[in-house]
């Protein structure tokens, strides 16, 4: 039985579960497996954390779209028949001239009308056609986020992915970050969880303690809080966080460091 645990844990049907993506059988494999065995269950809360953490780091505010119907431009009116009348004499030539002259600029004016709606349309149209295109860009850059949050889930899920949890000291008791640090596929992330507020010619930033020197990983920004990437380092024995003057991205002191974790070996 322990094996057959083993081989469902292995499975990936819990990340398929949670996803959305499972089938029926699936969904009701996963949840038997996660009522029977502690085991499965441990493991689906972790993969639900796991989750929460992403939605809290990639949240974003949805898009405002305006899309306006197009008003009808062209107004139908009946259009009244005339009987026409009898006459006993005929009509002068003269009148009937009057009469063309009438019906031609009558003409010209229906016509100047029907252009001008004509042009109006077409604006309208082609603001239609722009929101469009706008709304095909929208939906290719939600695009791109879900799929840097799916390929940031399997790496928070990656059984080779190790888990720091970063802690400020004394000056800094409120400071938390996670880092997930993958040996195998060569990829760090952060997640910068609460920083104490700075003055303005100051901030915190992250470091990798090779064996000789510390190397810049990047600033820490507080109006940034989100699960991002940061450069991998090879051979790094231990990850530090610093309050240094702004600008100063070359050099690190100990006096400055305000966390600091060691890494285990790979």
């Amino acid at each position: 039985m322990e094996t057959k645990l083993h081989s469902f844990l292995q499975s990936g049907l819990i990340d398929k579960y949670i996803l959305g993506t499972a089938t029926p059988s699936e969904i009701t494999e996963v949840e038997h497996y996660i009522s029977t065995y502690p085991e499965a269950e441990e493991e689906y809360m972790k993969l639900q954390d796991n989750l929460e953490i992403l939605a809290k780091a990639n949240a974003v505010e949805a898009p405002m779209f305006i899309l306006d119907s197009i008003h009808e431009a062209i107004d139908e009116k009946p259009v009244i028949s005339l009987e026409p009348k009898k006459v006993k004499s005929k009509t002068p030539w003269y009148k009937y001239s009057i009469a063309a002259s009438i019906a031609a600029f009558i003409f010209a004016g229906a016509a100047t009308m029907l252009y001008l709606q004509n042009q109006s349309l077409l604006k309208e149209n082609q603001v239609v056609v722009d929101e469009i295109f706008d709304l095909r860009s929208d939906i290719e850059k939600n695009n791109s986020k879900l799929d840097d949050v799916m390929r940031q889930f399997m790496e928070l899920n990656n059984p080779d992915t190790e888990k720091y949890v970063l802690r400020g000291n004394e000056r800094a008791k409120d400071l938390k970050t996670v880092a997930y640090i993958n040996a195998k596929e060569k990829t760090s992330m952060i997640d910068v969880v609460s920083l104490p507020k700075l003055p303005e010619n100051q901030t915190y930033q992250i470091w990798a303690e090779l064996q000789d020197k510390m190397v810049n990983l990047g600033i820490l920004d507080v109006a940034n809080r989100k699960l991002k990437q940061i450069p991998y380092m090879e051979d790094a024995l231990g990850l530090s966080i610093t309050i240094e003057p702004k600008g100063n991205q070359n050099s690190a002191s100990a006096e400055n460091a305000v966390a600091e974790i060691a890494l285990k070996n790979n």
